[in-house]
């Protein structure tokens, strides 16, 4: 009994131990890498790169065929997307994260490009969101963080969306002034918008034509656009006539940021590390050990996004669901054996599987995710079941035939032993397939999930068919402790002296 004690200690010390995920990164021998050049790229500037991205990823053995989109009509026209189908699993002996290594080594002589690589599937890549009401900041917070990112071993990319600057003319209007002219902000915006951008599109005039109508939208010319003193010489409706934009306003050339992305009414910067086929709950942890995250500056947060969140949440939720389950359970067992004991015998198997399902993930290396705790559910049923069949075979024995413990008890382990071997070797022998990526599906998912049950049942069957009994025992004596302090109890009532009337 006190090595099964200490190995369910044991068992738990080896929490620590596990790389932790949401969902495991799959193998679907395709990939996906996404070309992102400066802003201000022109769509000649994206296909002359894809090209050179096509040549590049032609030298990488594992690359079978490429299918490249540059600039299409939802995306911006500095961005490219390269699909690669790769070797299939059953051909080689490597995960793919190893043939996006190499992608990524072929990639790094592109200039000035961005390369995400991944398709966007859970367990690919961690996000890091800072948010801050003051911009600048958050923007210093957020390149000091990408920069110990960098840091951390056996990641990919590391990409902010802070540090994405382009070029722009900034136009800073004087309030006191415009009002003074009779100017104002709609007045002011409408104008520069007109000319730089052209007007709404339900404003626009149309061309008819026999078959189709063509908007027509008037703006000024692309080199003008570029030129401040062009700019500067805008008309703007007042109340006294029309004023030249450069008496209302500066205006100059500077950066800024590509886009404003707002969470909770903050302004947030979102850090993407490409995983590279590590765990996600690993390379949390060392991220949140790096100086830059663990001394933020004032004003500035960290918020918990992506999967990184998901997981967060799922295992808050999982002790939950496993106390949830396991009441459940009792009260099952009860009504069954109409005894609030005994049920007690019938759980204490439930730990010594969950000691096996952490084994088996650490000496497999497989993450402890959403597909091995549904493992671990699946064997609270099964482990469940097999207890019922000694502890239910013994009390029957005690019952019907009048044997002592020791006899049931033996009797019940040679005789209930057979179907509990049965049911283990038949389960484990078809979780061994998935367990051992047999087949052509993906068994990235459902593998932990075989492992965990093989390993919780291998561990519960042999322990169980030695702890279980002497647990019985125990709880047998406690009932008959009880049994026999409330027949004292009632014989000590009824021989106390009736008081005279």
């Amino acid at each position: 009994m006190a090595a099964a004690v200490g190995f369910v200690i044991g068992s738990l010390a080896l929490i620590p131990l596990l790389p932790t995920g949401f969902v495991p990164v799959g193998d679907q021998s395709q990939t996906q890498v996404t070309l992102e050049l400066p802003p201000g790229s022109r769509l000649d500037d994206t296909r002359r790169i894809t090209d050179q991205a096509i040549q590049l990823l032609r030298q990488v053995k594992d690359v079978k065929e490429i299918f490249s989109v540059v600039g299409t009509a939802t995306s911006d026209v500095r961005m490219a997307t390269l699909v690669l189908n790769l070797t299939p699993r059953t051909e080689r002996s490597y995960k793919q994260a190893q043939i996006e290594k190499e992608i990524r080594l072929a990639l790094e002589p592109l200039p000035g490009v961005r390369v995400k690589l991944g398709s966007g599937n859970n367990g690919e890549s961690l996000q890091v969101m800072l948010a801050s009401d003051n911009p600048t900041l958050l923007e210093t917070a957020s390149k000091a963080v990408e920069r110990d990112l960098r840091t951390l071993n056996g990641i990919g990319s590391v990409t902010s969306s802070a540090s994405l600057q382009r070029p722009e003319i900034q136009i800073k209007p004087d309030y006191a002034r415009a009002a003074d002219l009779g100017v104002t902000s709609t007045a002011l915006s409408n104008a520069v918008r007109v000319a730089t951008y052209g007007d709404y599109l339900t404003s626009l005039g149309k061309l008819n034509l026999p078959q189709r109508q063509i908007d027509v939208r008037v703006r000024l010319a692309n080199t003008v656009r570029q030129d401040i003193d062009t700019i500067g010489q805008i008309r703007v409706e007042g109340s006294n006539g029309l004023v030249a934009l450069n008496n209302l306003a500066e205006i100059r050339v500077s950066d800024g940021p590509s886009q404003i992305v707002r969470r909770d009414r903050q302004r947030q910067a979102t850090i993407n590390v490409e995983l590279g086929g590590r765990s996600i709950g690993e390379v949390m942890a060392e991220a949140n050990l790096l100086p830059s995250l663990k001394s933020l500056p004032g004003g500035v947060t960290q918020m918990a996004s992506g999967e990184a969140e998901r997981m967060g949440e799922l295992f808050g939720s999982f002790g939950l669901a496993m106390v949830a389950g396991v009441l459940c359970i009792y009260v099952v067992l009860v009504l069954l054996f109409h005894d609030f004991l005994q049920p007690a015998t019938i759980l204490a198997a439930l730990p010594l599987s969950v000691g096996g399902a952490f084994l088996a993930l650490l000496i497999t290396g497989a993450s402890f995710s959403l597909s091995s705790i549904m493992g671990l559910l699946m064997l609270m049923g099964i482990v469940t079941k097999n207890s019922i069949l000694l502890v239910e075979y013994a009390i029957m024995a005690r019952r019907e035939r009048g044997v002592s413990r020791l006899d049931a008890l033996m009797d019940a382990c040679h005789k209930r032993s057979r179907p509990i071997l049965m049911t283990t070797i038949a389960m484990a022998a078809g979780m061994l397939p998935i367990a051992l990526g047999f087949g052509a599906a993906d068994p990235s998912f459902r593998g932990p999930m075989a492992i965990s049950v093989i390993g919780g049942l291998v561990t519960s069957t042999l322990l169980s068919l030695l702890v279980i009994p002497v647990v019985f025992t125990y709880v047998d004596d406690v009932l008959a402790w009880l049994r026999r302090h409330a027949k004292t109890s009632i014989g000590s009532e009824k021989a106390l002296p009736v008081p005279a009337k």
